[in-house]
């Protein structure tokens, strides 16, 4: 398969574009391809004039917006590395991780830096206000003038108007470093995932001939996930600019009201997400109808009815013009996820990781089986480090285009990350069925070993606690003498407005363990349960920190 120039790509893009709209801040400013292209093309006027060269860094700290993506298109095809930060992380990680990463440059909001000091980032040349690219800092005065004379820069550099047949991209390389995304997992610790031309040019194959052919040029794509993680930047950002697609970023907290009222208005052709904003609609809206119809779904012609009306209810809440929506970042809990495969929704649950850039498995919402998060995509390859593949979970090892270069300034991890013969470590327990499809059961770290040496994963007994009435979410830890506690972050407003005082709530759930340790194996069973009164701490992709609550 013939590697294209990943720069030259949007490049074409760009010029075959040009008059079409790119970049949206939901109900807000749009910019069309051309208008990004001049902004990009400023962007390069005053990185060459503060003296930024090929393969320094640039990075990138702020929530979803349309000059989020201008700032990464102008560092990535300038041929600096753009290192994308999480915009959650806490002051002291962002400055850690932009000394770490040896940022020159950093692009924030006024949110962000308000909250910064420049005096912990030595290494920074200057720090530009990401809203309107004005800066907030430069080292000299000679470069604060950059940024004041940068329109008559532009001007000279372009006298006669700029046009299609002024862009002219860095022209990278297979192997070539492209970006550098740093970990928000739920282990702790930040490693800066080291992305090469390869692994952007093969997901962005893989998106256009594979899981995503039906979009084209001008369609619209909602962006509800941070740009900053791998996930979101790939398939709601990325990807659609070699398209000539039209992103919508939603720039506030992507909650369920607002997500539907986007997706009403919008219409995308494609849904991106993470299963908790599916299992959000199917408890807060779809449940409580469900269980207070309980007798109609006893006679077959009506349930059928009710499942082809549910369906396409949920289909006109998503906009309706979708071909599917594709789930990825955590598990889909298992009954909710069998409830959308009987009614027959448009929905398939994908496989990936950062450091794959970051798809590795997928398959088509018609053909993906129940439980199951796809095969091996275009250009990668999966096996189960396992006796018996089909049976007993193993460590799931890929191999391929999309795999990333390493840990930046950390040989130790990048060395413990491959095995001898070059295989990644994903760290995922899964099985592998004869026609290729992949199971997940857990996190290697996150399973327990039972009394008589059975494999406990603490992700399938959560699955059935989070079914229960009132639980929003749960968590499972060993004790110190190998018991199971499992942790509730219980719905108290909905209890309250339900007539339940706190304590009441606590009680009833309590009352359900009987009921939850018979749905499980016995060397599995929960021995007690604990309530906390606030939600768990969470990753952006809203994955519990797991480590924060471990115990042994």
């Amino acid at each position: 398969m013939d590697f294209q120039s990943v720069n030259k790509m949007l490049e074409n893009s760009f010029k075959t574009n040009w008059d079409l709209p790119a970049l949206s801040n939901y109900k807000g400013v749009t910019l069309f391809y051309r208008d990004v292209a001049r902004r990009i093309a400023k962007l390069h006027i005053a990185f060459e004039q503060c003296g930024l060269k090929r393969g320094d860094k640039v990075a990138i700290c702020g929530k979803n917006q349309a000059n989020w993506g201008v700032a990464f298109l102008a560092a990535l095809t300038y041929g600096a590395v753009p290192v994308p930060l999480l915009h959650e992380f806490k002051p002291g990680n962002i400055h850690f991780l932009v000394n770490h990463s040896e940022a020159k440059v950093l692009f924030a909001d006024e949110t962000i830096w308000e909250n910064l000091s420049i005096e912990e980032m030595p290494g920074l040349e200057v720090v530009v206000q990401i809203n309107n690219f004005k800066f907030y800092y430069a080292r000299t005065e000679e470069l604060q003038q950059i940024r004041e004379h940068l329109n008559e820069s532009f001007g000279k550099k372009y006298p006669n108007n700029f046009e299609q047949k002024d862009l002219d991209y860095y022209e990278d390389k297979p192997d070539e470093l492209a970006m550098i995304n740093y970990t928000s997992g739920t282990s702790g610790f930040s490693k800066g995932v080291m992305i090469p031309y390869r692994a952007l040019w093969s997901n962005v194959y893989f998106a256009h001939h594979t899981a995503e052919p039906q979009i084209k040029t001008g369609d619209d794509v909602v962006s509800i996930l941070p740009t900053a993680h791998m996930y979101g930047m790939m398939f709601e950002f990325f990807f659609e600019m070699t398209m000539g697609c039209h992103v919508h970023f939603l720039t506030r907290l992507p909650s369920p009201k607002i997500i539907l009222e986007a997706f009403k208005d919008i219409k995308p052709c494609i849904m991106i997400s993470v299963p908790l904003v599916i299992e959000k609609v199917y408890r807060n809206i779809l449940k409580p109808v469900l269980d207070r119809n309980k007798i109609f779904f006893k006679v077959p012609i009506l349930n059928k009815a009710i499942d082809k009306k549910i369906c396409g209810q949920l289909r006109a809440a998503f906009g309706g013009n979708f071909e599917e929506i594709i789930l990825g970042g955590a598990a889909f809990n298992p009954e909710v996820e069998a409830f959308f495969h009987r009614i027959g929704f448009q929905y398939t649950v994908g496989y990936g990781m950062t450091e794959c850039a970051p798809i590795i498995a997928y398959e088509h919402w018609n053909k993906n089986p129940l439980g199951s998060c796809g095969k091996a995509v275009d250009n990668m390859e999966i096996k189960i480090d396992s006796e018996n593949p089909e049976k007993i979970p193993g460590e799931v090892l890929v191999k391929g285009a999309n795999v990333f270069l390493g840990y930046f300034k950390n040989s130790e991890a990048t060395r413990d990350a491959f095995t001898s013969d070059g295989w990644f470590r994903t760290g995922d327990m899964g099985v592998l069925d004869s026609e290729g499809y992949l199971y997940l059961r857990g996190r290697c770290k996150c399973m327990i070993l039972g009394p008589s040496g059975q494999n406990i994963y603490p992700e399938e007994i959560e699955a059935v606690v989070d079914n229960v009435t009132y639980v929003v979410d749960s968590l499972v830890v060993e004790e110190k003498d190998g018991s199971l506690t499992c942790l509730v972050y219980p719905d108290y407003n909905q209890a309250s407005m339900d007539g339940m005082s706190p304590q009441q709530l606590q009680e009833r759930l309590t009352a359900a363990l009987p009921e939850i340790n018979r749905q499980i194996p016995n060397y599995a069973s929960i021995r007690r349960m604990e309530y906390l009164r606030e939600d768990f701490e969470r990753t952006p992709k809203k994955s519990i920190k797991r480590y924060l609550y471990q115990r042994k």
